[in-house]
């Protein structure tokens, strides 16, 4: 194949050159963000590294932050940081950009975060909460609702087409012509 751009992530590859685009890090995302917004994403990270054992990794344009599933991720843009709470609960607060119902037992809310400092109480609450109710959020949403007593059906009257009139003698012609 001759040079060229690649569709996905526009970068310019070379012929014979091996590309793997969707194979992607986390120093990939964050390089070419301005210096407040890449100390605001090491506050970020630092933080939810201590909460607990986690896997952080990179996946399309996103950052996640998993213990078996996500709890939260991070997008980087050029003027702020997405970052994405799922809880099991609504947040009202000024930091919520926007919430989106996305399983039954699961909200995410967006947060833009554009400095370091914006990285404190709540929203690093809000992290701890995630972390810690994310085993169970995860069950709620696997279980499945709890069988209710079905009520017999209501009898249906049944419907009953009305007779046609039939011409008479029509049948008899039938018969005797043949």
């Amino acid at each position: 194949m001759p040079a060229h751009e690649c569709y996905h992530c526009k970068q310019w590859v070379e012929a014979g050159e091996a590309h793997d685009c969707w194979t992607t890090t986390e120093a990939a995302l964050t390089r070419e963000l301005s210096e407040d917004l890449q100390d605001a994403y090491e506050r970020l990270r630092d933080t939810a590294a201590g909460f607990g054992e986690q896997r952080i990794y990179a996946s399309h344009n996103s950052i996640m932050f998993a213990r078996k599933s996500c709890y939260f991720f991070v997008r980087p843009k050029k003027t702020a940081l997405e970052v994405w709470v799922f809880l099991g609960r609504p947040l009202k607060a000024a930091q919520v950009r926007r919430s989106t119902i996305v399983s039954r037992a699961k909200i995410a809310h967006m947060i833009h975060v554009r400095h370091r400092d914006e990285v404190e109480s709540p929203v690093t609450d809000w992290l701890k909460e995630a972390y810690d109710t994310q085993p169970t959020l995860v069950a709620r949403a696997a279980a499945k609702p709890a069988s209710r007593e079905k009520k017999p059906p209501a009898p249906r009257a049944k419907k009953v087409a009305p007779k046609r009139p039939t011409k008479k003698g029509s049948s008899a012609r039938k018969r005797s012509s043949g």
